[in-house]
């Protein structure tokens, strides 16, 4: 049941089929709201609007059908206050109100069987080993046996596989020594470390959360006095105990991941439509003249989770030996003359929206890194790999501010990193759209580092 581990896709459905029952059912009762098409556009919007503005869409593994029914009462009203409030814009109600009041409850009854529907399926769905999290403790304390339980629920799709302790007990679910640990988490493929921060002073929390970050796995600290700072940091409730995770991020939200998603895809469409579709067979000709080969120049690279797929550029350089081991320097002999402006202009870099609609990449994140380098800096940069807790980018926030292109010291890669998890960590659409100004802008002003 690995391949079904993480589910992405079970908030998409559920928001297709909440508007397809708005639809449908506005379709099938109220076919006069139906025949205006700024009706139906209005309904949409307003309800992933409002959707929007209450994080409605479950996103929280502990969530089930009775969790935040407040919320749900609260979405009703404020898109039946959307629903009623076109009537009076358009100074008339199609039939009757009574009926316009029927076939408005009848979607909310319709959003509520669905919503006992969809956590039935999700339950069912996580017995069988689906949307599961493999989860190891580190610590014990008199907490354990409480989370324990919270693990031992089917429906949630924890995968608990013991935990270590400095203290050996006949437990079966004792798995050894603390320094054990890190072996078995990578050899077990181990998501989530939960850890009693009692157990450990501040060097070794520190110390398991690095280990952590630079190998793509959350921690979660059950805190007692310990301060441990983070500015993703969130506080939930597991049963009575508060539990401190360490790397929650916006883009984990379902919403969010659907927001990003849609913006990717529109914006790449627009650019291979009204951008590549032309520029594509007009540069393929200026290349040859000067450079005669392929015109797009494809390679290896890292992405989400580290997940190794191919990244595409218009060829900037003559053919060469070292075009994957080597990054392009200032004054770089094997650059053509062709190259030098697409690489100035950046628009050696177009060829990617190929890559952000088949949803390798996205418009704005960390820069994909030759699979050279990010190997040798996962071991010397701390916390490179957090990078791709999120898909690389075309442009990043790193890029606009001055880290791009060639690594000359040790601080322009510490800085990327820090600018790339940021980015990361304080994510929204509003940060992409102003990050895609900058890179415009700065395309247009040209950079020192842009050769």
């Amino acid at each position: 049941m690995t391949d079904f581990k993480n589910s992405d896709l079970i908030i998409p459905i559920s928001l297709v089929i909440h508007l397809g029952i708005i639809n449908g059912i506005l379709y099938w009762l109220s076919p006069e709201i139906y025949g205006h098409l700024y009706h139906i556009i209005y309904y949409n919007i307003s309800w992933l609007l409002i959707t929007h503005m209450l994080r409605y869409y479950p996103t929280d593994r502990k969530e089930r059908f009775g969790t935040n029914l407040n919320k749900m009462f609260q979405l009703y009203l404020t898109y039946g206050l959307a629903y009623f409030a076109l009537f009076g814009v358009i100074g008339r109600t199609y039939k009757s109100f009574e009926y316009q009041l029927f076939v408005f409850l009848l979607i909310c009854a319709c959003l509520t069987v669905y919503r006992l529907l969809f956590y039935w399926v999700m339950r069912s769905y996580r017995i069988i080993g689906g949307n599961s999290a493999n989860v190891v403790v580190i610590g014990r304390d008199v907490n354990l046996k409480k989370i324990q339980k919270v693990f031992d629920q089917p429906a949630l799709g924890y995968r608990y596989l013991g935990y270590f302790d400095d203290n050996p007990t006949q437990s079966p679910s004792y798995l050894g020594q603390i320094m054990d640990c890190f072996l078995f988490i990578l050899e077990n493929k181990v998501d989530e470390i939960y850890c009693f921060a009692s157990k450990f002073n501040h060097n070794e929390l520190k110390n398991l959360v690095n280990f952590a970050d630079n190998n793509l796995i959350k921690v979660n600290i059950i805190p007692d006095n310990k301060a441990i700072f983070s500015r993703t940091m969130s506080i939930e409730l597991y049963d009575s105990i508060p539990v401190l995770s360490l790397r929650k991020v916006p883009l984990d939200t379902g919403y969010s991941r659907i927001v990003k998603r849609s913006f990717d895809i529109l914006f790449s469409s627009l650019m291979i439509i009204c951008v590549l579709s032309w520029l594509t067979p007009l540069l393929f000709i200026i290349i040859q003249l000067e450079s005669p080969g392929k015109l797009f120049f494809k390679q290896k690279r890292h992405g989400l989770k580290r997940k190794v797929f191919w990244c595409y550029k218009f060829r900037s350089m003559h053919l060469n030996g070292d075009s994957h081991n080597k990054m392009a320097s200032k004054n770089d002999k094997r650059v053509t003359c062709v190259g030098k402006i697409l690489r100035k202009t950046s628009l050696d870099e177009l060829p990617q929206f190929f890559n952000v609609f088949m949803g390798d990449m996205s418009v704005v994140g960390p820069r994909p890194h030759m699979e050279l380098h990010t190997f040798d800096y996962q071991t010397t940069v701390d916390k490179y790999l957090v990078r791709h807790f999120v898909k690389p980018g075309i442009t990043g926030l790193a890029q606009t501010r001055g880290y791009r292109g060639e690594v000359t010291k040790k601080a322009d890669i510490i800085n990327r990193v820090r600018m790339d998890i940021f980015y990361i960590e304080k994510w929204s659409l509003g940060l992409d759209l102003k990050i895609v100004f900058q890179t415009v802008e700065n395309a247009f002003k040209g950079e020192e580092k842009a050769y």
